[in-house]
């Protein structure tokens, strides 16, 4: 198990996961919380906590809240925990300062823009000189803070990294699950984003209770589909990485995406409601990615194009609700 873990982002998924390994009961390792500049991490280190994006959770005293960047390069073990958009410059500054530990992820999307996107695991191979890893599964930062039940999946490129970052995982009230299909993870934590959009629209639309369920399902078949396509597999999806999150998502109302459907749903702005969130939203880039990722692969992902359209090009979600709803209906496993 690494003796030195060092988590690159300071956000409230980044914080939460620092405060959990810190205060683990046994074999807790040695953590440090890298911020993105040293205001941030004196600001954190003066009240205690991480009053910006985790606030009332005390920093414990051996969690050390860094800002110096070659500190936490000669970690053991480096966690991202950035947005996916910040993913790929995060790993060439931290590979330029010369990191050679493993590296994981906690971010959930596709990487290298619109109109090129692709996983995460794939455009960092050519760039890191040591094994990758992604976590994923349903996991609200602030639960995790609070140490409440928590499970989640975890996928590698090499053979036993998933395993020894599951265990540097696993504590008290957090279960971490092995995984061998990094692309199947990936793609789950990516799409889980866009479906929660769409299911927060349907519930501000008060479509009900049966219209959700219809869409998680219908959302799960279209998420094992590009699974399949970008070399997953069709099963992953029906674990913490695929419907796992994807229920959670879609339902909690901590979920940030959901809360951008609600607000889609009263007719809000898309700007206006970004600024008011504070907080990025993955699923709105990955509403447009998935859809390029569709195209180019000859995948039907109607609810994810639905989302993208209404996200991106001004359709009402109610027209894309009807237009959904006179789709000329599949067989149910196709």
């Amino acid at each position: 198990m690494p003796v030195t873990v060092a988590i690159l982002g300071a956000g409230a998924w980044g914080t939460a996961l620092a405060l959990h390994l810190a205060t683990r009961a046994t074999a807790a390792p040695r953590v440090r919380l890298y911020a993105r500049s040293a205001e941030q991490a004196a600001a954190m280190r003066a009240a205690g906590e991480n009053a910006r994006y985790l606030p009332g959770f005390a920093l414990p005293a051996s969690l050390e809240v860094t800002a110096d960047p070659d500190g936490a390069a000669s970690a053991d073990l480096l966690i991202i925990a950035t947005p996916v958009a910040a993913l790929e410059a995060v790993a060439r500054t931290f590979a330029a300062r010369g990191a050679r530990a493993p590296l994981v992820w906690l971010s959930k999307g596709f990487v290298s823009g619109e109109n090129d996107p692709g996983l995460a695991h794939q455009r960092l191979a050519s760039l890191w000189p040591a094994p990758l890893a992604v976590v994923s599964g349903p996991s609200f930062a602030e639960e995790v803070a609070f140490g409440l039940p928590t499970a989640l999946a975890v996928a590698a490129t090499a053979p036993g990294v998933a395993g020894d970052v599951a265990a540097l995982l696993r504590g008290e009230t957090l279960r971490a699950y092995e995984s061998d299909d990094i692309a199947g993870v990936e793609t789950g934590g990516a799409l889980k984003n866009v479906l929660a959009i769409a299911a927060g629209a349907s519930d501000g639309l008060g479509f009900g209770h049966n219209a959700r369920a219809a869409l998680i399902t219908r959302g799960l078949a279209e998420t094992a589909r590009l699974a399949v396509a970008l070399g997953g597999r069709r099963e992953t999806m029906m674990g913490l990485a695929g419907l796992g999150d994807l229920v959670l998502t879609c339902t909690g109302d901590l979920s940030r995406n959901r809360r951008v459907g609600l607000a889609l749903a009263k007719g809000r702005n898309l700007a206006g409601i970004l600024a008011e969130l504070g907080h990025v939203a993955e699923g709105v880039p990955a509403a447009r990615a998935a859809r390029s990722l569709a195209a180019r692969h000859g995948i039907d992902m109607p609810i994810a194009e639905a989302v993208d359209r209404v996200l991106h090009e001004g359709l009402p979600v109610r027209d894309a609700v009807a237009e959904l709803l006179r789709r000329e209906p599949r067989p149910e496993a196709a």
